[in-house]
């Protein structure tokens, strides 16, 4: 491992100026450095030829596949896909190349996305759809001189570092592989490898005689890894079995491994400055500083304002990562000027919505990465803005001294609205801006393995409502459906009572809540951007579809993710209903829409048990299957209720 050159990460949010250059010298050097340091290309090609044989087993014969210096594209990372020159019926009919392995597995995607209908997604938003794959042999030609796509930019990001706790803390290697795949047909080349590390934390504290002990008050249960490594808690949960360390440590290992094969470089945790408590007292005279609730920079306030002295934080870890590697390169959500030019690249987290790249003369002149954050704590509503994602990567890399290296995918959960990610992984490949109306047509067709006009009027709906909120609102799911019972709605009865009052009693409840309030409302209100009733006429049209589409997973998922949004809209609207009839004091009519809302509950309850992807079960069941002894057993039970 030591004579690759992996990428360190960790989380900044403090931000200073650096001086302004125009030209991205260090990242060329980089990239270099990179493509000198990749697997040999016989390991990428076996590697590609793998994730073919795991996609389509029937057509592992059908492609030939080849790594290509940069100078055949143009000095830039790019996949070309070609007809075969056959002279017999047992050789390939495809060409696909690529500069690595991801560029040859992203070719391959295009090639079945827009060749041949087909459609990629996770397993749990409905899988894969390639029963459009036309058969051996009878794989549709490409243009004469064949087709070539070059990446704009040459880094594709991927994951967030909570990810890891809100959607697979439980996988296992076979789900990790899937992972893996998913992501070499989408072109990511820069995804996060954050597993394993308590066990190397370990190795490193004992070194100091911090003992076991001390280090069960310190590592968290594995649901709550992400929160613990930013220094948010200590011990939650746990403590860390040993051997839930090893196996994640084997795992770490193996994930690493299949990244390189395929050409990605792998972005490793690096010391986010949080040390066990214990740390203290074997070491009294150690400068150990107690923060708020946070790590050296994320979500923290400092304990001074001194510029001077935050930056030194920055020149220290940075020495650090560079004693231990001296090519290490620091990812960040933000800057200090006290890294040098092309040791650093920032993460634009949150680009599709509040874009910092505009407001920051392109962060000062080092080099950045367009996100798309999207998704806040694994929450599975109906979301996006697909305007954004289409335009947003080409209006800054095409701005006045663009300083943009990359697109990246930071949601916090995923398995979740698959056409936002479908959408945001081609940007990384997309050179112009997507029309996005086209674009929805082809891909309800790939979807679904068939054109059905029903659910091209659908996903026309669906893309003016709920994939177009453009308010700026990141909490997005606040339906009261999902909300625990927080509110005595007797406050707010009484006419002398002010809005500012009624307001005010509502939000000094104990527990966190984000309602917002309309200009001519005194009562709480969801979050709602668009016309549910638009959504609904939506809904209908796609169920008018399901003759057509029987037995299709992809359409199965849809609908009940579609009814479930219209569902739990509704709700909202019923229970503000109850809310009106109890401050009118009409009983008869409480009562009615007390009923309804309580209705809607096991309607959406019922809804949701028929279709195993919208199972707290299935996240149960995975996590049983890691524990070992009923201790575990236990641990996972304890970490399943508090995630409740």
């Amino acid at each position: 491992m030591s004579s690759l050159n992996l990428l360190f990460f960790v989380l900044i949010f403090t931000a200073l100026p650096h001086p302004f250059v125009s030209k991205l010298e260090g990242i060329d050097v980089l990239l270099d450095r990179l493509d000198s340091k990749r697997v040999n290309s016989s390991v990428q090609e076996s590697a590609a030829k793998a994730v073919l044989q795991r996609l389509l087993p029937t057509h592992v014969n059908s492609f030939q596949f080849k790594i290509v210096s940069k100078d055949v594209c143009g000095g830039s990372s790019c996949f070309l896909i070609d007809n075969y020159k056959r002279t017999s019926q047992n050789e390939p009919e495809i060409t696909i190349k690529g500069t690595t392995a991801v560029e040859i597995t992203s070719g391959l995607h295009w090639y079945i996305k827009y060749w041949c209908g087909a459609h990629v997604s996770w397993e749990k938003t409905g899988g894969f759809q390639i029963v459009s794959v036309p058969k051996p042999g009878s794989l549709p030609h490409v243009t004469d001189g064949g087709v070539k796509i070059q990446r704009p930019v040459p880094w594709n990001y991927y994951q967030n570092v909570v990810t890891s706790s809100y959607s697979y803390v439980w996988w296992e290697w076979e789900r990790w592989e899937k992972e893996i795949d998913w992501m070499a047909l989408q072109g990511i080349n820069l995804p996060l490898a954050f597993n394993g590390q308590e066990a190397i934390w370990q190795k490193v504290f004992m070194n100091f005689n911090v003992t076991m002990e001390d280090l069960n008050d310190f590592f968290s249960g594995p649901a709550f890894l992400a929160w613990a490594r930013m220094g948010n808690l200590h011990g939650w949960g746990g403590p860390l079995a040993q051997n839930w360390l090893n196996q994640q440590l084997v795992l770490q290992k193996k994930i690493v491994s299949r990244m390189l094969e395929l050409g990605m470089t792998p972005v490793l945790p690096s010391f986010a400055g949080n040390v066990p408590a214990a740390l203290k007292k074997i070491f009294p005279s150690a400068n150990i500083t107690r923060l708020g609730d946070c790590d050296t920079f994320n979500e923290n306030t400092p304990p001074t304002n001194d510029t001077n002295y935050i930056s030194s934080l920055g020149a220290a870890v940075y020495k650090a990562m560079s004693e231990g590697d001296k090519d290490a390169v620091w990812l960040m959500q933000a800057l200090l000027h006290s890294v040098p030019l092309g040791k650093m690249i920032v993460l634009d987290l949150f680009a599709d919505v509040k874009p910092i790249w505009r407001t920051s003369s392109q962060f000062y002149g080092a080099p950045y990465v367009w996100c798309m954050l999207h998704n806040f704590g694994g929450n599975i509503e109906m979301y996006g803005i697909l305007d954004s994602i289409a335009s947003g990567p080409v209006d800054a890399r095409v701005s006045e001294n663009s300083t943009m290296v990359g697109v990246g995918m930071c949601m916090e959960g995923i398995e979740q609205n698959p056409v936002v990610y479908e959408l945001m992984s081609e940007m990384a490949f997309r050179n112009e801006k997507v029309q996005v109306l086209e674009w929805l047509k082809t891909y309800a067709h790939r979807r679904y393995g068939k054109a059905v006009p029903e659910v091209e009027a659908t996903w026309e709906i669906l893309y003016h409502t709920v994939y177009n909120c453009t308010d700026g609102i990141a909490d997005h799911n606040t339906d009261f459906i999902v909300k625990f019972p927080d509110w005595d709605p007797s406050l707010l009865s009484g006419s002398a009572i002010s809005k500012r009052d009624q307001m005010h009693a509502l939000h000094a409840l104990p527990g966190p809540r984000r309602f917002l309030s309309e200009e001519n409302s005194d009562m709480p209100q969801a979050h709602l951007w668009y016309s549910n009733q638009e959504l609904i006429k939506g809904l209908k049209l796609f169920l008018n579809a399901g003759n057509a589409l029987a037995g299709c997973a992809t359409y199965r998922y849809d609908l009940v993710d579609i009814t479930r949004q219209a569902l739990s809209k509704l709700a909202n609207q019923v229970y503000m209903d109850a809310v009106i009839a109890f401050q009118h004091k009409d009983a008869s009519a409480f009562n009615i829409h007390s009923q309804k809302f309580l209705q809607l509950i096991k309607d959406i309850d019922e809804l949701l048990a028929s279709n195993d992807n919208f199972l707290l079960g299935t996240w149960l069941e995975s996590a049983k299957k890691l524990a070992t002894n009923p201790s575990e057993m236990i641990q996972v039970r304890t970490a399943s209720i508090f995630l409740l």
